[in-house]
C-alpha cells in the first residue's frame, strides 16, 4: 500500500489547484494510472501546505476513519520526489511516473556501486568490486527484485543499506585520520537515516547488524570505541525517523530501541567483562548475554504496556509458530506461514548461485574466513593479560581484520536469515557477491590458505588473487552476457483485461466517493487507479486494519449474508468485490487457502478430503462467495450484483437493511 500512496501523492497534491494540472487515470495496459498535465508555475506555497495536510489528515484512504499518512506509511521519498518534480523545469519532458521510475533505477545503481566499493575497501583491488558488480547482475533473480516490482520499499531502502555497510567497513579500519573518521560517522548516521526512513522493516534489520556488534564486541574482535558509536547511531537515526513519523508506535516498541539500550546498561553494570582467565572469561560473556536478553525483554514490555503497542503482534505470533513454539490459529499468522515468500529458501536457489559460480566461491571463502575468526575469538578470550587491539592481529600467524571479521558475521547472521525467510534473501546474496569476491581476490585468505597446504610464495599469492577472478569474468561474460543482451531488446507489455475492464467501469459507473471492500491487493489497484475510498489494504502494521481486513475477509467464509452484510456496512462499504481466484482458490494447499484460514480462525471444519482438528465444528451456513452468485432471496435482499465478468464480481450493498 505504501507504494499506492506513493504514487499518488502528486496526484493528491494536483488536485488541491485543477486550474494548475489536470489528472488522467490511464488504464494499466499503458502502465500509467497517474497522468499530470503540468503548469507553467512551478513553485506555489499553499499548494505544498495543502498537500501535507491531506497527507496528515487524509479520509480518502480507508473508510469512517482520518488518518496520517506519514506517520502510517514510509512515503516521505515520495513526498520528497514530488516536490522535487515540480520544482525543477523537467515537468514538460518527463512524466511523473517515469520520473519515478528513473529514479528507483537510479538508486540501483547507487546500489551496485555500494557493492562494489565494500569488495574493493576489503581486497584492496578494484577487480574485487567489478567481480561483485558482475555477480549482483546475472544472479539479479535472486539478487533483486526491482525489475518486476519496481516501487518496492526496499527497492528504495536496500541502496542505502549498501551505502551504511561500506561506510562502516572503511570506519572498522585502524588509523583513520580524525577527519576521515568524522566523515564516515556523518555517512554511516546519513545512509541510516535514509535506510530507517524509507523501510517500515528497518528496525528488524538493524536488529541483526546489532547483533553483529554484540557478538564481535563480546569476542574482543572490534574495538569497543567505535561499536558504541555504531549503536548511537542507530538509536539516533530511529528516534529522528519516529519524530518525523509522528512517533510511529511500531518504531517506539522496536526490539533495536531495547536491545541497543540494554547492552549499553550491561556494559556499564559488567566493567569487568573481559579480564580473566578464559573460563573466567566465557562464564561473564555467558552472564553478559543474560542480562542483556532479559533487560531487552523486560524493557520492551514496559514499552510496550505503557504506550498499549500492538502494531508488532501480528510478526512475533508468526515467529512463534514458524519456529515451532507452538500451532496457532490466528489468522494474521497463519496468511504470513502459508505465504511462499515467508518460508524456508528453496533449493533450487541454491542451485542458481552455483550456476554462476557463486555458491562455490562464496563457501570456499567463508570456510576460510570462519577457520580464521574462530582461531582470532578464541586466542582473544585467551589472552586477556595482554590486552591487544585487533588492529595488532597481523602479529599472530592467524589474523583477521575488523572489517572482515564485521562483514563475515553480518553474511553468516543474515543467512540464517535468508535460510529461514525466503523473503529476505535479497539482504543476504547481495552481500554474497561482496563476501566471495572480496576472499578471491584478497591476499590474506589466499597467504592463509597456501600457508595450511605448505605452498605459500608471494608470487603465488598475487597470480591467485588476480588469475582466478579474471577467469571467472570472462566465463561469466562468455555464458550470460548474450542472455542479458537479449533480455534487454525484449519490449513487454502489461496485459490483464479482466482487470482493466474492473477499474474502467469503476471509474464510469460508481461514484467518485464510493467505498470498495475486497482482498487486500486488489484494493491497492483500485485505490491507484480509481481513487476510491476503501475498507482495507495491504498495510499490515496496524492492528485495527488487521482486524477489519478479517472481518472484511469474511466474504469467503462460512457466513450468513446478513452478518456479511452488517461487516461491510460497519465500515461504511457500498461495493464489494468477490474474486473467483480466491473463493475457489487452488494455488495453495489444503489448510493453507484463505478460505481454510477463514474456517480455521472461525472454528468450523475446512472443505474437502482431509484431516480437521476434533474441535472444528461444521458451519451453519454455505460458503458466502459461492452461495451469493445463485441469486437467492436471502443474498438479493442485502446484495445486488451490478458488474461480472471471468474473475470478478461486483454487488452492491443494500442500505436500507
Amino acid at each position: 500500500m505504501r507504494m499506492i500512496c506513493g504514487f499518488l501523492i502528486l496526484r493528491k497534491w494536483s488536485e488541491k489547484s485543477h486550474s494548475e494540472q489536470s489528472v488522467d487515470c490511464i488504464t494499466p495496459t499503458t502502465s500509467r494510472c497517474c497522468r499530470l498535465q503540468p503548469s507553467r508555475k512551478f513553485w506555489r506555497p499553499e499548494v505544498y501546505d495543502q498537500g501535507f495536510h491531506g497527507l496528515i489528515y487524509d479520509n480518502k484512504t480507508e473508510s469512517m476513519r482520518t488518518i496520517n499518512l506519514l506517520q502510517r506509511m514510509n512515503i516521505y521519498q515520495e513526498v520528497f520526489l514530488s516536490i522535487l518534480y515540480r520544482v525543477l523545469p523537467i515537468q514538460k519532458y518527463i512524466e511523473p511516473v517515469y520520473f519515478y521510475i528513473y529514479t528507483l533505477f537510479g538508486l540501483q545503481a547507487m546500489y551496485v556501486t555500494a557493492l562494489y566499493i565494500t569488495s574493493w575497501l576489503l581486497s584492496g583491488t578494484w577487480l574485487s568490486g567489478l567481480l561483485a558488480a558482475f555477480w549482483y547482475v546475472t544472479n539479479r533473480i535472486d539478487t533483486t527484485r526491482v525489475e518486476f516490482t519496481i516501487p518496492l520499499r526496499e527497492n528504495w531502502a536496500l541502496p542505502f543499506f549498501a551505502i551504511q555497510i561500506a561506510a562502516i567497513t572503511y570506519f572498522l579500519r585502524p588509523n583513520l585520520q580524525p577527519l576521515s573518521q568524522r566523515l564516515t560517522l556523518l555517512a554511516i548516521f546519513i545512509s541510516t537515516f535514509l535506510f530507517s526512513l524509507t523501510w517500515q522493516f528497518n528496525q528488524f534489520m538493524m536488529l541483526m547488524q546489532a547483533l553483529v556488534l554484540f557478538i564481535l564486541d563480546s569476542l574482543d574482535m572490534l574495538p569497543a570505541v567505535k561499536v558504541t558509536w555504531l549503536y548511537g547511531i542507530q538509536l539516533t537515526g530511529l528516534f529522528l525517523v519516529c519524530i518525523l513519523q509522528f512517533f510511529n508506535s511500531m518504531i517506539l516498541g522496536s526490539l533495536l530501541i531495547s536491545f541497543n539500550l540494554s547492552v549499553l546498561i550491561a556494559r556499564k553494570l559488567q566493567k569487568n567483562l573481559k579480564t580473566g582467565s578464559f573460563l573466567n572469561r566465557l562464564g561473564k560473556l555467558l552472564l553478559h548475554l543474560f542480562v542483556v536478553l532479559c533487560l531487552t525483554l523486560f524493557l520492551n514490555n514496559i514499552i510496550k504496556k505503557i504506550l498499549n503497542l500492538k502494531s508488532d503482534e501480528h510478526i512475533f505470533k508468526f515467529l512463534k509458530a514458524k519456529f515451532g513454539f507452538g500451532a496457532t490459529r490466528d489468522f494474521d499468522a497463519n496468511l504470513y506461514l502459508c505465504e511462499e515468500a515467508f518460508g524456508l529458501l528453496p533449493f533450487n536457489t541454491f542451485e542458481r548461485l552455483s550456476d554462476t559460480l557463486l555458491f562455490y566461491a562464496y563457501i570456499f571463502v567463508l570456510s576460510i574466513t570462519v577457520i580464521a575468526a574462530l582461531a582470532v575469538a578464541f586466542r582473544n578470550l585467551s589472552d586477556s593479560t595482554n590486552q591487544q587491539s585487533m588492529y595488532k592481529m597481523g602479529e599472530y600467524r592467524i589474523g583477521l581484520k575488523p572489517e572482515t571479521a564485521y562483514n563475515l558475521i553480518h553474511t553468516i547472521l543474515f543467512g540464517f536469515l535468508a535460510l529461514s525467510t525466503m523473503r529476505m534473501k535479497y539482504l543476504w546474496t547481495s552481500h554474497m557477491c561482496v563476501f566471495a569476491s572480496f576472499g578471491l581476490c584478497s591476499p590474506e585468505i589466499w597467504e592463509l590458505l597456501l600457508k595450511l597446504i605448505h605452498l605459500y610464495n608471494p608470487k603465488r599469492i598475487c597470480i591467485m588473487r588476480y588469475s582466478i577472478p579474471i577467469l571467472i569474468l570472462l566465463y561469466l561474460c562468455y555464458k550470460f552476457w548474450p542472455g542479458m543482451m537479449d533480455e534487454l531488446s525484449e519490449l513487454r507489455e502489461f496485459y490483464d483485461p479482466d482487470t482493466v475492464e474492473l477499474m474502467n467501469w469503476i471509474n464510469s459507473k460508481t461514484p467518485r466517493k464510493a467505498v470498495f471492500a475486497g482482498s487486500m491487493q486488489l484494493l491497492a489497484g483500485v485505490k491507484l487507479c480509481t481513487g476510491r475510498t476503501l475498507t482495507n489494504h495491504p498495510h499490515y502494521e496496524d492492528n485495527s486494519l488487521r482486524e477489519r481486513t478479517k472481518a472484511v475477509y469474511q466474504i469467503y467464509a462460512k457466513r450468513a449474508p446478513e452478518e456479511v452484510h452488517a461487516l461491510l456496512r460497519s465500515f461504511g462499504t457500498d461495493y464489494v468485490i468477490l474474486e473467483d481466484s480466491i473463493c475457489y482458490e487452488r494455488r495453495h494447499r489444503r489448510g493453507c487457502r484463505l478460505r481454510d484460514l477463514l474456517d480455521i480462525a472461525n472454528g468450523h471444519m475446512m472443505d474437502g478430503p482431509g484431516k480437521n482438528d476434533p474441535d472444528l465444528k461444521l458451519a451453519g451456513h454455505p460458503r458466502f462467495c459461492e452461495e451469493i452468485k445463485r441469486n437467492l432471496p436471502p443474498y438479493t435482499a442485502y446484495f445486488t450484483r451490478v458488474f461480472q465478468n471471468k474473475t470478478f464480481h461486483v454487488y452492491k450493498l443494500s442500505r436500507n437493511k
